[in-house]
């Protein structure tokens, strides 16, 4: 792991919602550093503030105060449509339920991310090829989501997590709804993604075995950051 360099900074963040007049306070003036190249596991109780200091670094909410800096970009003073942009080319994001679009083949969902980039048709085909190979699934690329298992349709929604070669993957609950097994090798995969294609990796999870193939664990506890 390369520890020479910084790839997200977390300063001073705070993020509270609103119900009514009522202010919810989540996340309490949280400061750390990732470096460059690191596995991170978040764990901590339900309502702990787990996901939202996830989306918080993967640009998909905004903190209350605070800054955070991914890559040298202040991506809290991005306005809304810089803030898209910047999420669709660097953060590839992986989810508990898979959020695959049936209709569509294992191929045509992981191409879906590129489908907004400038890359060729032939260009596109090899980055689809390359994620699902990466993944083991190149010779299910003609199967609908229906086909698969339940960990081969979270391989799925990984090569579309990495299709675009991002920055940072972020990874929510990723083994939550498999059987033991198949979290088993979603683990390993993400372990050879962070250690292979040198992905920095932030993932939320419960399950301590999962977290044991993290570099590094924090755990958030009532908002604060231990």
């Amino acid at each position: 792991m390369n520890n020479s360099s910084t790839i997200v900074s977390v300063q001073n963040i705070s993020k509270s919602y609103w119900r009514e007049k009522l202010e919810i306070p989540v996340l309490s003036n949280i400061s750390f550093d990732i470096p460059d190249g690191e596995f991170l596991s978040l764990m901590g109780p339900s309502g702990s503030g787990k996901t939202t200091l996830l989306n918080l670094i993967a640009g998909i909410d905004r903190p209350t105060s605070g800054t955070i800096t991914v890559s040298g970009n202040n991506i809290t003073s991005l306005n809304e449509t810089s803030l898209a942009k910047w999420r669709s080319n660097n953060v590839g994001f992986v989810f508990q339920f898979y959020n695959l679009l049936p209709v569509l083949t294992a191929y045509e969902n992981v191409e879906l991310p590129l489908l907004l980039t400038k890359l060729s048709k032939k260009e596109k085909k090899e980055h689809v090829q390359f994620a699902l190979e990466t993944v083991g699934l190149a010779d299910r690329m003609d199967h609908s989501p229906k086909q698969l298992s339940g960990g081969q349709q979270q391989r799925v929604a990984i090569a579309r997590a990495i299709v675009t070669d991002p920055t940072l993957l972020v990874a929510d609950e990723p083994t939550g709804d498999l059987d033991k097994h198949s979290a088993e090798e979603i683990m390993i995969l993400l372990e050879r993604l962070n250690s292979e294609l040198k992905k920095t990796i932030i993932m939320v999870t419960h399950d301590p075995r999962a977290a044991e193939k993290a570099h590094t664990t924090k755990h958030l506890d009532k908002g604060e950051l231990s």
